[in-house]
């Protein structure tokens, strides 16, 4: 604690002699703010005590604090969508910020998947940037960067969502957030916070969690690189926590390649990371809706390794124990020679369709594909069944692929699948007493079951069994 007060001490007596008022970057022209609810916003004054004055230009209701220590805060209440608005923040100066949206507001992080942009390249990007002009569109766009303690501030800048723009932005992000913007005639922010290569463990704040000693030790099953400090929290100092004030609608989460180095840690780390997130924002029920990572041949045709399919059974059952998440399933859209796949247009389609359906109630189409949900044991059948079937399943070629099943030795062979309804029929000539299915769960795996909206059905395994 006293460390932090120096360091606030040396940044106001280094700028005691201009006599200004500051904000954080995220706070400043063209940004958009968070629709109906009290939006924090929160500076620095070179004098250590006065009166700050906040006003939208929306009501003109002027909100009232006091700097302490030289810094403020306090919330500010937002209307309905619309703008654009300005807001004065007044001391002994005033800041005017001009060009305000109020919207939707969402925050895009996790790895080179999306942080992938035009620049690097997908399916059609040149006639996507020439067709990027949405003004109500906005973007703040954090550089990768990292820190051994929490920030109170990182470098970005919002900007309209331009072909200039968008080319240098999450793609991702902003299919995603084009989706909003014209399904619901709405603004919408869009917060770019990704770094590619980065594991989970490096995004989670070690003092906010249950068991830091977990996350350290997951930690140094990562690989030493010069890319990224492997410590926990080295990236969530940096890109995350100085922002986290920011009042938004919820989280985008795409990540997991990396974490293959420590899969098995996965079921406890993921979790850790929203439960966090979650607490800094100061609400449990934020929506976190995330990416199951794709089918990606990581050994060379190895269908053996399995690091890969851990870690996306890990993403399924983080479905189940945190309320308000939803996960997009991609086996039906990856490139097992590219780990980046080129349809990024239908990843953010994807998570829209959670947003648009669980956060605002505007769609009765189901988000999801199949996701499994009970298995019964008949004689020498395993009968599978599914939530999230869409009025019923379906398969894309005559053959429905990737089921296996396994008896008491825990040996799995290639099962003999039939649909039936929402249930899925299994058998095997090798298995006589079957007691575990698992499907789709290979690195590689490129299943073939869909609802009948279209959506693949994720991988998962009925067993709990130690993978090596």
């Amino acid at each position: 604690m006293k460390k932090h007060i120096l360091c606030l001490l040396f940044f106001l007596i280094g700028f005691s002699a201009k006599s200004e008022i500051w904000l954080p970057s995220i706070i400043s022209d063209n940004m958009v703010l968070q629709q109906k609810s009290k939006a924090v916003i929160w500076g620095w004054s070179s004098h250590t005590t006065e009166k700050i004055v906040v006003t939208g230009s929306w009501n003109n209701q002027p909100v009232e604090t006091f700097a302490h220590h030289g810094k403020w805060s306090l919330e500010l209440p937002t209307p309905s969508y619309g703008g654009p608005f300005t807001i004065s923040i007044k001391g002994h100066k005033e800041i005017v910020l001009e060009n305000i949206l109020i919207g939707e507001v969402w925050l895009c992080s996790g790895q080179s998947n999306m942080q992938w942009s035009a620049n690097n390249g997908f399916d059609n990007a040149e006639e996507e940037v020439k067709a990027a002009n949405y003004p109500n569109i906005r973007f703040f766009n954090i550089p990768i960067h990292g820190t051994s303690s929490p920030q109170e501030n990182t470098p970005g800048v919002w900007n309209s969502c331009t072909p200039e723009t968008m080319r240098e932005f999450s793609a991702v992000g902003y299919f995603f957030g084009r989706e909003l913007n014209e399904q619901m005639d709405i603004p919408v922010g869009l917060i770019n916070s990704s770094w590619g290569g980065t594991p989970v463990e490096i995004w989670t704040p070690e003092k906010e969690v249950e068991d830091p000693g977990l996350l350290k030790e997951a930690s140094l099953l990562i690989g030493e690189n010069n890319w990224y400090d492997r410590r926990p929290g080295f990236a969530y100092n940096a890109m995350i926590h100085p922002i986290a004030p920011f009042s938004i609608a919820g989280f985008l989460w795409y990540q997991g390649e990396s974490n293959r180095q420590n899969a098995a840690y996965y079921y406890k780390t993921f979790p850790m990371l929203i439960a966090s997130w979650r607490k800094q924002w100061g609400n449990d029920d934020l929506p976190f809706y995330y990416v199951q990572i794709a089918p990606f041949d990581y050994e060379n045709n190895n269908s053996e390794d399995l690091a890969a399919a851990i870690v996306r059974d890990a993403q399924l059952k983080t479905m189940d124990e945190l309320d308000h998440t939803g996960m997009v399933v991609t086996n039906d859209i990856g490139n097992l020679k590219n780990i980046h796949p080129g349809n990024k247009q239908e990843v953010g389609r994807r998570l829209a369709l959670w947003a648009l359906s669980k956060t605002y109630g505007l769609s009765d189409e189901d988000p999801s594909g199949p996701l499994f949900k009970s298995m019964q044991i008949k004689k020498n059948k395993a009968l599978v069944t599914f939530e999230h079937t869409s009025g019923g399943l379906q398969a894309e070629g005559k053959e429905i692929r990737e089921f296996y099943i396994a008896g008491e030795d825990r040996q799995f062979y290639p099962a003999k699948a039939k649909i039936k309804g929402d249930m899925v029929e299994l058998s095997s000539k090798e298995v006589k007493a079957p007691v575990a299915v698992r499907f789709a769960f290979s690195d590689i795996a490129l299943p073939n079951l869909f609802g009948k909206n279209g959506l693949p059905a994720s991988a998962f395994r009925t067993d709990n069994w130690e993978v090596e």
